[in-house]
């Protein structure tokens, strides 16, 4: 991805202006070719955060969908990837915008798009390795990243859902293909795609415990979770009984991993939500990073079928329609909701990433766009 300088932008802007005003009027109606947006031009603290009012819009692909974003959530990927988490990956490619999930308006669809319409109110996310992200006026996604917004939910409240309702879609429904009456342990339900995966689970039927901190308690509760244990107050490997169908770790340390691996029947599924692709690329570069990661892994995946016959896997959010309509649809009948605890305006990215780091606010943060 390419942010042309402002010489250039200047440039664009002015040969567009030659045509006769009707023509070039017609044409910036159907097509915005700069917009406002948030560049991360190195890694680093929220400082290094820098809100543009020309970032090119690049010309839509047939399956694209050019997005107006209303409100656009704030993910710990954004800032585990600000502060240089895949570096390896992103240094060569920076500048590079931030954000997985949108809310807003279609404001224009590439020619093969038949899904959704322009002025349609959609929601949707981009997958973790998208360099253009969600942080601007206009996102683009493609249309198997979009899907009409639940009426029931805001802008701020639907911006919340996707990337991480997405990401325990993919490791209950994808990966452990769970079915009603299995029994489900979330570990840190507390966190976004914890606390998804608690309703998608309950919503499947599921009988769902969840450890989490003493504060998250009672929302675990009311979103139907059997127990809720304190990790900090209780010894959880005493409180919690019996064995699970599929654990989702969303913590993923040894000792959570240790724990998750005993809790398991046989045949049933661990995941984790700290795969360690990205740390190992950084810490030995790409060439050698990825193999030894990958090498890991299926040591892993082996050792573990061989002494406890499970199923250990990393788990990642990738796009899948069929899962965003679901997720949509649950949105709708009351059974999926992501509570915000705060938003800011655009304006106060830095703020916003500065809250997070320093965990002032637990929960989900949200940035408007007016």
């Amino acid at each position: 991805m390419r942010i042309l300088s402002n010489r250039g932008l200047r440039r664009i802007t002015l040969s567009a202006s030659n045509h006769h005003h009707h023509h070039h009027h017609h044409h910036r109606r159907s097509y915005v070719s700069t917009c406002r947006g948030v560049l991360l031009p190195s890694f680093g603290g929220p400082e290094v955060l820098q809100l543009h009012s020309n970032i090119q819009v690049p010309p839509l692909k047939p399956n694209h969908v050019l997005v107006r974003a209303r409100a656009v959530s704030v993910n710990p990927l954004d800032t585990r990837m600000r502060s240089g988490y895949g570096r390896s990956i992103f240094e060569p490619l920076l500048p590079l915008i931030l954000g997985r999930d949108v809310s807003g308006e279609v404001a224009a669809v590439g020619a093969s798009v038949r899904s959704v319409k322009v002025g349609q109110e959609v929601f949707g996310a981009l997958h973790p390795t998208a360099l253009r992200g969600t942080y601007a006026d206009y996102a683009i996604l493609s249309q198997e990243e979009v899907t009409s917004k639940p009426d029931s939910l805001t802008h701020v409240e639907a911006s919340a859902i996707p990337f991480a309702a997405l990401t325990a879609w993919r490791a209950l429904k994808s990966t452990a293909r769970i079915s009603e009456g299995q029994r489900i342990l979330v570990v840190g339900g507390g966190g976004a795609v914890g606390f998804a995966a608690i309703q998608l689970a309950v919503a499947a039927g599921c009988p769902v415990v969840t450890t989490c901190g003493s504060q998250s308690i009672d929302r675990m509760l009311a979103a139907g979770a059997e127990q809720a244990v304190d990790y900090v107050a209780e010894d959880v490997e005493m409180a919690i009984k019996g064995k699970f169908d599929a654990v989702l770790d969303t913590i993923g340390g040894p000792e959570t991993e240790r724990m998750g691996i005993n809790f398991l029947k046989r045949g049933g599924h661990y995941m984790t939500l700290q795969g360690e692709a990205a740390s190992w690329a950084d810490s030995f570069g790409l060439a050698i990073g990825l193999p030894v990661a990958t090498a890991l892994l299926l040591k892993k995946q082996i050792l573990y079928r061989y002494s406890h016959g499970i199923e250990y896997s990393w788990t990642y959010m990738r796009a899948d329609l069929e899962g965003l309509i679901e997720i949509r649809k649950l949105c709708e009948a009351g059974k999926m909701k992501i509570p915000v605890d705060k938003t800011f305006p655009i304006t106060q990215v830095k703020e916003a990433h500065e809250a997070k780091d320093k965990k002032i606010i637990q929960g989900k943060v949200v940035l408007e766009l007016d």
